[in-house]
């Protein structure tokens, strides 16, 4: 699996996270981000099976790259 860098917010201190890739071969969006760890939210989740996470976007990285992330 190859992954494009599509774009990342300013609200990283390291230049990291969050950031938005394509998987290039399936379209696919990859999101790289700090993990959900606050356990009364992650209790709203719905059912997280094995393999899977949820983590905080910030809304400006949306902002910032909804175009790119779009495919347009």
């Amino acid at each position: 699996m190859a992954l494009e860098f599509l774009g990342s917010s300013n609200t990283s201190q390291g230049g990291g996270c969050p950031s938005f890739y394509r998987d290039t071969e399936t379209g696919d969006i990859v999101v790289q981000g700090l993990a959900l760890t606050d356990p009364e939210k992650r209790a709203q989740l719905l059912k997280v099976k094995p393999g899977e996470d949820a983590v905080v976007v910030p809304a400006v990285l949306f902002a910032l790259h909804a175009e790119r992330v779009a495919g347009a």
